[in-house]
């Protein structure tokens, strides 16, 4: 498995995709019981298959209730979704924390090149508060590449915040703020900034602290608080090692080893339509020993340019995750 993994970041076409891919889903498939009893279940002969699209996608909610690994059953870390009162979270068994990191570094070299050239800030209090959120070890990896000292997290103590804001304003420093979409909000009105210099990145979500809202009307709510243009996005969950970048106007970009596909609501099995609306599927290569094939609770549409935006959440799912946007 150490070639696939090795492979995995040097994806630079579909053709070479597709064939790793293949590759994931044979292995995933003798090797994760889980996975291989559902493909089983829809009767399915895979030798019959022939595109990415007719690769069995695994319902998201099968990670609140069983244990989804490939291989045996070590486990270096677990991450847990956030969910929300009375609804099981998600876990997600990581056998190589080393594939996480390289996936969501190499990822943030492709969309802001290198840590190192701004300051890292975090506002992330609903994830802050657990110990087992993915979002927060991604950031704080991605603060500590920085190798800045003014880099950080920050929980309620947003007048702190406030103030290294400004500080780095008025020295014309760089500035990357993490922050979910609830404690934005929150921040916006207590702290009137006008923020320069800055990349805003919304992870999504109230987390039932407030009223949720369309992301456009999220967005235009910061950039008239803040001063800016552009909010970027970061979509990412707890059951995938990859994430997708918007840099503004919620249109999603993927890394090279993630494809996002949408799937007909009413027809789950027809996979890969193109600027309609639909269910989200994720393909994560770097995904490798858990579950690379996912379809998820997210609506979504994808565009012909392979970016795709993210519109909301299908009927009767769980409030969950990332991106809780509806």
């Amino acid at each position: 498995m150490r070639d696939i993994e090795k492979r995995i970041f040097k994806v630079t076409n579909d053709k070479c995709f597709t064939e790793l891919a293949f590759e994931v889903f044979g292995f995933q498939y003798h090797n994760c019981m889980v996975y291989k009893k559902f493909v089983d279940n829809l009767k399915v002969n895979i030798s019959d298959i022939k595109n990415v699209n007719q690769i069995p996608f695994l319902p998201v909610e099968f990670f609140k209730e069983l244990k989804i690994i490939s291989g045996d059953d070590l486990f270096q870390e677990v991450f847990s979704s956030s969910g929300t009162t009375n609804v099981n979270r998600s876990k997600h068994y990581i056998k190589n924390i080393s594939l996480y990191e390289k996936s969501f570094t190499e990822c943030f070299k492709m969309f802001f090149v290198n840590a190192r050239d701004y300051c890292i800030l975090a506002l992330l209090p609903s994830y802050l508060e657990r110990q087992d959120s993915s979002l927060v070890y991604m950031v704080k990896k991605i603060i500590e590449l920085s190798k800045n000292k003014n880099s950080g997290f920050y929980l309620k103590n947003t007048d702190e915040l406030a103030s290294k804001l400004n500080s780095l304003i008025s020295e014309n420093k760089k500035i990357i703020l993490f922050g979910v979409s609830f404690a934005l909000l929150d921040f916006a009105d207590e702290h009137k900034i006008k923020l320069k210099n800055t990349i805003v990145i919304e992870t999504g979500g109230m987390k039932g602290r407030k009223k949720e809202i369309v992301r456009e009307e999220l967005h235009k709510k910061l950039c008239e608080s803040f001063g800016i243009d552009k909010i970027h996005s970061e979509y990412g969950m707890t059951e995938l090692l990859s994430q997708a970048y918007s840099k503004g106007d919620g249109i999603f970009e993927s890394p090279s080893w993630m494809k996002v596909l949408i799937r007909d609501i009413n027809d789950p099995m027809n996979i890969g339509i193109k600027e309609r609306a639909g269910g989200i599927n994720i393909i994560d290569l770097a995904n490798l020993y858990s579950c690379s094939f996912i379809s998820t609770q997210d609506s979504g549409i994808s565009h012909n340019d392979g970016t795709f935006e993210v519109t909301g959440r299908i009927d009767n799912s769980d409030m969950r995750g990332c991106n809780l946007l509806v």
